[in-house]
């Protein structure tokens, strides 16, 4: 099996690291930092409370497909780390490790996601598409964090 293709993006809020990372802890808010076309709906029962070995089920659209996805996190320590990895979607492999560190302007959040596409090596063909998705997802997730923890929030 060939090695993950890895995508990293970073950003950094002038804001602690606790209210960075409780943005992040609550679950609804992925709904509101993803695109609004995957559609992307959280479909586990409400309240959630994320900690290590939390499930949670999404569906969305990736591509105009409906695909149901199950995410576990796998790690939680906060205010620092949470890795969640899919344990059923569209990807092979799916593992999203977010960082957060302190810094002397504010709080700096790493994502790193190492991911395989699934039919190897017939899927390899869609890694460029796939690639500039992500990219664009990544991109319309950050301006949607600066939104919503930006000073007028």
């Amino acid at each position: 099996m060939p090695q993950p293709h890895v995508l990293n993006a970073a950003m950094t809020l002038p804001l602690p690291i606790e209210q960075v990372f409780a943005f992040f802890a609550d679950a609804a808010n992925l709904e509101r930092i993803t695109p609004p076309e995957l559609n992307f709906k959280i479909t586990t029962p409400k309240p959630i409370r994320i900690a290590q070995g939390t499930v949670l089920d999404y569906k969305l659209r990736l591509f105009g497909v409906g695909f149901q996805w199950q995410s576990l996190i796998s790690r939680w320590q906060p205010p620092h780390l949470f890795i969640d990895e899919q344990t059923r979607g569209p990807y092979k492999q799916w593992v999203h490790t977010h960082r957060f560190r302190e810094t002397d302007s504010g709080t700096t959040i790493e994502d790193e996601v190492q991911y395989r596409l699934p039919l190897w090596p017939i899927g390899q063909i869609a890694y460029p598409l796939v690639r500039a998705q992500l990219q664009r997802i990544f991109s319309y997730r950050e301006q949607t964090i600066r939104g919503c923890l930006g000073p007028t929030a």
